[in-house]
């Protein structure tokens, strides 16, 4: 992790990397005062610019209101486009929204599909639950 002003600089530049950057800093309080606000700002940056890491970590603040108002379908629609790019953290936590059924229409097949493609990713926690999943349809 480099320092939050050198990322400051290149994200008001536009890089979207950058901005995710500066959004785990701000997140975390890494060279910064912790301001989870802050943070989602810069996620928002970089998810719109197409940073799938942004975009999981958006959806994340988006489930629990850490920064931003609560919102299971905005963090549905972040996870998803994260998902699609392959990021098999975001496969997992679109797994877990179609299992609840927290943003988006209960789907426990859309929540297998997810899921399966986390583990297969090698996503620890995606194959716990797989297992678990299987083990109930057995």
């Amino acid at each position: 992790m480099g320092d939050a002003a050198e990322y400051r600089k290149a994200a008001e530049q536009g890089s979207a990397r950058a901005q995710y950057n500066l959004g785990v800093c701000y997140n975390n309080g890494l060279g910064v005062a912790k301001d989870e606000a802050e943070a989602v700002k810069w996620y928002r940056k970089a998810a719109e610019q197409g940073d799938a890491d942004a975009q999981c970590n958006l959806g994340v603040c988006c489930v629990y209101g850490w920064g931003t108002t609560k919102d299971e379908a905005e963090a549905v629609k972040w996870f998803r486009r994260a998902a699609e790019k392959n990021h098999a953290k975001a496969q997992y936590n679109l797994g877990w929204s179609y299992k609840s059924g927290e943003g988006v229409e209960q789907d426990n097949a859309e929540a297998m599909k997810w899921f399966s493609s986390a583990a297969g990713q090698g996503n620890a926690d995606a194959q716990e639950v797989l297992g678990m999943l299987l083990d109930k349809r057995a």
